[in-house]
């Protein structure tokens, strides 16, 4: 018998395979994002606080990891907060049913799952499932005939997203060790996958897009949350860790995005909601969007 939460299968240790990346242009990547650094350079130090700087880092995925490793360590203390992105997002019956723990973890722009239509039986995958709030909330409407899979890249979330399941007595729920660029999931298996705020922290978002048209089942669907923006953001922007990990840095212009999504062979895109996300004195905070996408699957 499977403990509630945990996932027993090989993929519990997934990683990005260096041969995916053999043949693409590195010092121009997908929608103008962050241009790597030296692979070469030491990652940051075991201080969780500590400032990050390119210096300090071989990659973007090493400061999301690092960023996030630290919001998971520190959920209890941010569902205190007065300030919390469930408060803003999500309904009060929806936080009624959490735990402090998975409401503190929440960085999303959106609930995509408040508008997903998630049905008993399906099967949804949440991309980059932090302490597992989207999860948790999938879970209840697919009912226990249906089925909820977490994917995330930092092992602290993973463990914290583990503890929330217990405490909640989840048991339709499992997570999964992985990148969003390769999720550790069979073709044609998902009904839904669901994600809140997260591709905009890829690197490789047409990666992520056929991938999510991989696993999903013929006449499948996604709903995403994300980051994007009404105009290019500054080089300086784009090329700063710090609004990287933020949600920031990595933003798709708006029309390139939906761009994307058409090009991997989705249909019936449809734009959910569209939020002016605001905030910050500098003038191009003002063309930050928080998006809500819905799109499907061509059946055939």
């Amino acid at each position: 018998m499977k403990e509630a939460g945990v996932e027993t299968a090989c993929c519990t240790t997934t990683v990005i395979e260096s041969s995916l990346f053999e043949n693409q242009t590195m010092d121009k990547n997908p929608l103008e994002t962050l241009i790597p650094i030296d692979a070469n350079a030491s990652c940051c130090g075991s201080d969780p606080g500590a400032e990050i700087t390119h210096a300090q880092l071989d990659s973007i995925t090493a400061a999301v990891q690092h960023q996030y490793g630290t919001l998971a360590d520190k959920a209890t203390e941010r569902a205190s907060s007065s300030a919390k992105a469930t408060d803003r997002f999500y309904t009060e019956e929806q936080r009624s049913v959490l735990n402090d723990e998975a409401a503190g973890a929440s960085a999303g722009c959106g609930n995509p799952v408040g508008i997903a239509d998630a049905r008993p039986g399906e099967t949804v995958l949440d991309l980059g499932s932090g302490g597992g709030i989207d999860c948790f909330l999938a879970a209840k409407e697919v009912g226990p005939e249906g089925h909820v899979i977490g994917i995330d890249m930092t092992p602290r979330m993973l463990d914290l997203a583990r503890t929330n399941a217990g405490k909640l007595e989840t048991t339709n729920v499992v997570f999964k060790l992985g990148h969003i660029e390769q999720i550790p999931q069979e073709d044609k298996s998902v009904d839904l996958v669901i994600s809140n705020c997260v591709i905009a922290l890829s690197e490789r978002k047409h990666m992520v897009f056929s991938e999510i048209l991989r696993i999903l089942k013929p006449g499948g669907r996604f709903v995403i949350s994300d980051m994007v923006t009404d105009k290019p953001l500054p080089k300086e922007v784009r090329a700063s860790a710090a609004e990287w990990v933020s949600c920031v840095g990595g933003a798709a212009v708006m029309s390139d995005y939906l761009e994307l999504v058409e090009n991997t062979g989705f249909d019936r895109i449809e734009i959910l909601k569209e939020l002016k996300s605001g905030g910050g004195t500098e003038e191009w905070r003002s063309s930050m969007i928080d998006l809500t996408l819905r799109a499907f699957k061509p059946a055939v």
